[in-house]
């Protein structure tokens, strides 16, 4: 068969490739173009914040595997949570899918408890990924792991620094949770029993090694395999806050990151009964050996945690919006709302004019036109609408700086994405006036919505 991997230049990624290649065709999905020297590989360069994207890069698909998350920022000055980021790009991802017939879905999201009260954004975020795909047309198959051990992991490289960095360490109440890390040998091989084992697909499973431990226990097995003494100390009322601040001062890995990894630590995230995955025939490797063969390969993949930006002067900005919207609205119903909305916005200075399909940014003395969208009928639905950015005084040219609306779970809320806009305007200056007043508009517009007479 024919897989295509979207996130095949992370660590999960570039493990599953060394595991299906020879058993099938690979099709490496990543933003930057690369060229493959090996046989059975094709990368295909994909930015899946566009849907047009997505659709080329699938094409001739049979498999699609999805292993993205959007906790790291995709542009140099991004407005938005991590958790309408990840919806976007999943939306693209399962709506391409769909248009290109491919045959099976498989993501790789995170373990979560369904029956707690209190899961972290982090956790909620998995969930509401799962839903995209669990409502597909195509037969998907969930897998949700808990902390994946591997020599390039995240929370792996976290907890190895603050075991070489502290002789002595404070340990918050959530290094005792308990959970049950796997492999990432373990991982790649579960991917590919599912992709070659059709009765897995509507199937949601947990994967987890034999070992149901802490992340205190996992610290102490690491300091004892590099001949460390640590000595560790219980500090209970440590709020996750000042835990996070901790990590990110130990470690150097940005907050961003530390946060969400934090939070979800809160509860429990273990194999739930009667949803393990079993492979014939293969056994999942014991936690002590895992971590060994993690730090056999930890320094050839050391790496810095902290997050890389965009050279400046070719910074690029991307902003995202969720607006709750009546039952029953439509993305082209928002998107009309939109174009009446604008109007009647008094900012005193400004003024909007729309005529047509053309929405015109405008100062008002002496007449200037700051910014021009126009609306795309070609590439517009009534659960996704979309206008380019075409120009104006404040915009650099570009075909594909954009603004969307788009429908997500099923509805419940639609979600106002500007991508891959790049301001004339000097980085500071723009930061806090354009940059500001842009969120103030959705802001304002999401008010506008709740109004009875708003959507006509």
């Amino acid at each position: 068969m024919k897989v295509a991997i979207a996130g095949a230049s992370g660590f999960v990624g570039k493990a599953l490739i060394e595991e299906l290649l020879g058993h099938h065709d690979i099709v490496a999905l990543s933003r930057s173009a690369k060229v493959s020297t090996t046989p059975g590989i094709e990368w295909r360069s994909c930015d899946l914040f566009s849907l047009l994207d997505a659709e080329k890069a699938l094409q001739g698909c049979d498999v699609a595997v999805y292993l993205v998350h959007s906790m790291r920022p995709s542009a140099q000055l991004t407005q938005g949570s991590f958790e309408d980021f990840d919806l976007i790009v999943a939306d693209n991802f399962v709506r391409a899918a769909e248009k290109c017939g491919v045959k099976r879905l498989l993501y790789l999201g995170g373990m979560y408890p369904e029956d707690s009260p209190t899961l972290s954004r982090h956790l909620k975020s998995r969930h509401e990924v799962e839903e995209l795909f669990t409502a597909s047309k195509i037969p998907a198959t969930l897998l949700r792991a808990a902390v994946i051990l591997g020599a390039e992991g995240s929370s792996f490289h976290m907890m190895v620094r603050l075991v070489q960095r502290l002789p002595v360490m404070v340990c918050p109440k959530w290094t005792h949770t308990r959970s049950q890390p796997i492999a990432l040998r373990d991982v790649v091989r579960s991917l590919h029993h599912c992709i070659d084992a059709s009765d897995t697909a509507d199937h949601t499973y947990d994967l987890g090694g034999p070992d149901v431990v802490s992340y205190l226990d996992m610290m102490k097995m690491i300091a004892r395999i590099l001949g460390k003494k640590r000595a560790l100390v219980p500090i209970p009322f440590l709020s996750p806050e000042l835990s996070t601040l901790w990590v990110c001062l130990v470690t150097g890995a940005p907050r961003a990151l530390v946060r969400p990894l934090v939070e979800g630590l809160r509860v429990p995230l273990t194999v739930r009964p009667g949803h393990a995955l079993s492979i014939p025939g293969y056994s999942f490797t014991p936690i002590e050996q895992a971590l060994q063969v993690a730090l056999d390969r930890y320094e050839e993949h050391r790496q810095p945690l902290a997050f890389q930006k965009n050279p400046m002067g070719s910074y690029e900005v991307r902003s995202v919006q969720r607006l709750l919207i009546p039952e029953g609205l439509t993305a082209a119903q928002v998107a009309k709302a939109y174009m009446d909305f604008l109007p009647t916005m008094r900012p005193g200075f400004m003024k909007v004019e729309v005529s047509g399909r053309w929405v015109n940014f405008s100062w008002s003395f002496p007449y200037l036109r700051l910014l021009i969208l126009e609306y795309s009928p070609e590439r517009s639905w009534s659960h996704r609408q979309l206008f380019y950015v075409r120009g104006g005084l404040l915009a650099q040219k570009t075909v594909r700086g954009r603004l969307e609306f788009r429908e997500i779970l099923g509805g419940k809320a639609v979600i106002a994405a500007i991508h891959e806009f790049k301001p004339r305007m000097p980085w500071f200056l723009y930061r806090w006036t354009q940059a500001l007043f842009h969120v103030w508009v959705m802001y304002k517009f999401g008010l506008y919505l709740k109004r009875p007479q708003a959507v006509r």
